[in-house]
């Protein structure tokens, strides 16, 4: 039998039993959930760089208020980690409360990034187990053959031998679907990682960076003070008119 052919791939598809359709459709789900956590974890539309950018340059000049506005509206996971960070930091909360509040929001993000992930690497696990369990339901089948054909006298080789290779068909066509579903499972993992490291990075540097604005507005608040009431010129003209009088 010519393998190349599709009549014939057809054919070996139909002879290895009901079991194929199951893998067939395993197989449609898992490359239908691939293609939806790859459009869905574009790196552009979980961590925006040029946003993320544009909300650290508006908080160094003190714009918090806009950046939180703007991140709250963006909708992406790194966007919604900054603005918990700029709502807790706009509380005055310190650096550990500012810190928490973005490990919450990210623990919630991380668990949206994983989401569905989990099936595609179902799909990996359990397709060579329903091959499998076809090549065993097919290899029961042909011992009953061979009862049968034994009780009539007619059982030869080629009763073992065509059921056998037959019985086979499910689980090679379960790990051809196995095999590449655990290593686009696997890339999706390193992607997901990937972006939950960098997402971590940009929230908690934009936490660095409220604490530093903080710290230098506060101690040019203190320099301006000091300053303002070492020299008053109203009150030096006073006190010298009070000494020529006296």
């Amino acid at each position: 039998m010519n393998a190349q052919n599709p009549a014939d791939l057809l054919s070996l598809f139909e002879q290895g039993g009901p079991l194929m359709w199951v893998i067939l459709m395993a197989s449609v789900v898992g490359l239908f959930f691939f293609l939806e956590r790859m459009y869905t974890l574009a790196p552009q539309r979980v961590l925006p760089r040029a946003f993320v950018d544009r909300i650290r340059g508006m908080a160094a000049r003190g714009e918090t208020r806009g950046a939180q506005l703007l991140c709250e509206e963006n909708g992406a996971s790194v966007a919604l980690m900054m603005a918990a960070a700029l709502r807790t930091s706009a509380r005055g909360a310190t650096r550990a409360e500012i810190k928490e509040s973005v490990e919450e929001v990210g623990g919630r993000e991380v668990a949206h990034l994983d989401r569905h992930v989990e099936i595609v690497g179902t799909v990996a696990s359990v397709t060579p187990l329903l091959g499998l369990l076809g090549t065993v339901w097919g290899m029961i089948q042909v011992f009953q053959r061979f009862v049968d054909a034994y009780a009539d006298g007619a059982a030869t080789p080629d009763v073992f031998a065509t059921g056998i290779w037959t019985a086979l068909i499910t689980t090679a066509f379960g790990l051809f679907v196995a095999i590449p579903t655990l290593v686009l499972y696997k890339y999706l993992q390193g992607r997901n990682d990937r972006l939950i490291v960098l997402m971590e990075e940009d929230a908690m540097g934009l936490v660095d960076l409220l604490e530093e604005t903080r710290r230098n507005g506060v101690a040019r608040d203190s320099g301006g003070d000091s300053n303002h009431s070492s020299s008053d010129p109203g009150r030096d003209a006073r006190d010298a008119g009070e000494t020529e009088s006296a």
